[in-house]
């Protein structure tokens, strides 16, 4: 598995299904990303200028919103993840 470091945060990318629109398979390249993704990994958080550290807002299992095209996508084990900034994260979804 992945340890990030500092403010970044390992997510797993819910899959989307393919869409049929009209008889026609959208290839996956086509279809916008998902935005919702469940957090699998988190930093030790990012430092103040003073050097105190500010702990992530989000823990390992919250589902969150993030930026549509936000973060680096990388294959570990045959899962697709994708590592994020604290800062792409819109919002926890309760």
């Amino acid at each position: 598995m992945l340890k990030p470091l500092g403010d970044r945060i390992v997510l797993r990318v819910k899959k989307e299904e393919e869409k049929n629109i009209g008889g026609i398979v959208l290839a996956s390249s086509a279809q916008e990303k998902p935005q919702v993704a469940e957090v699998v990994a988190v930093g030790a958080g990012s430092r103040t200028l003073n050097g105190d550290l500010v702990e992530p807002s989000v823990k390992v299992g919250d589902k969150v919103f993030f930026e549509k095209f936000a973060g680096t996508e990388v294959k570990v084990d045959d899962e697709l993840l994708l590592i994020v900034r604290e800062a792409e994260i819109l919002a926890i979804v309760e």
